[in-house]
């Protein structure tokens, strides 16, 4: 009987040095220790080395990697694993921009409601005279040869249940058309695959839901910049 509990306690303890070094993350020993982050060097590392203040050499270290993944817990990402991706590089964007998207006045203060679409930089946010009353939040805009046309805009037709005539039945959720066939709506999924959208403003589902309660039919959008990565 001895002999079976001390078989079967030692039996517990390969299992579980086993389960620890079986491919799983390392876990570090003490109360309240985090896992070892051990993401690869990714394409925005100089970029979020600089805005995270740590030491800008393009290589990836441990203390580089939690750094970006608290970062990405704080902002409550999708990816919290410290990789230095795109969507990672965008959300710090707007965490700059957000004290004050229209600090360079680049968007026009009016007293009406204008939707703002900086391509530069590939966020949106939307004033009133110089309140702003949503955002700034990030989007994509036109790829190449279709690209987001700049100017000024007016909605000139919703649909919530909105699907693409041209690509496929593609779902275009709470769309807001606001010139010949360019709207701001949701694109469910990764708002960043591929190189930019057909013309649209691509948002999040729930930011393309959030601005659908806000705005309304002659609503001013005004569009201004060159998306990165285009050639207009």
């Amino acid at each position: 009987m001895r002999h079976s509990k001390r078989r079967a306690g030692a039996l517990t303890t390969v299992a579980a040095a086993a389960l620890l070094g079986a491919g799983g993350p390392a876990i570090a020993a003490g109360p309240g220790a985090e896992t070892v982050c051990a993401a690869p060097t990714g394409p925005y590392q100089r970029d979020l080395e600089q805005y995270l203040d740590r030491p800008v050499d393009g290589r990836q270290s441990e203390a580089d990697c939690r750094a970006i993944r608290a970062f990405q817990v704080r902002t409550k990402m999708s990816r919290q694993d410290g990789y230095a991706d795109l969507a990672t590089y965008r959300a710090t964007v707007v965490a700059q921009a957000r004290s004050n998207p229209n600090a360079t006045g680049k968007c026009p203060v009016r007293s009406y409601r204008v939707t703002c679409v900086d391509m530069d930089r590939q966020i949106l946010w939307v004033q009133t005279g110089s309140t702003v009353r949503f955002g700034p939040v990030a989007i994509r805009t036109g790829r190449n040869a279709q690209e987001t046309r700049p100017g000024w805009h007016s909605v000139y037709l919703r649909n919530r249940d909105q699907v693409s005539t041209l690509y496929d039945n593609a779902p275009m959720p709470y769309a807001q058309f606001f010139d010949g066939g360019q709207a701001l709506h949701g694109h469910p999924g990764d708002l960043y695959d591929g190189g930019g959208s057909a013309g649209c403003v691509n948002l999040t589902v729930a930011d393309a839901a959030a601005l659908w309660d806000l705005l309304d039919i002659d609503d001013s959008v005004y569009v201004w910049g060159v998306k990165p990565g285009t050639g207009s």
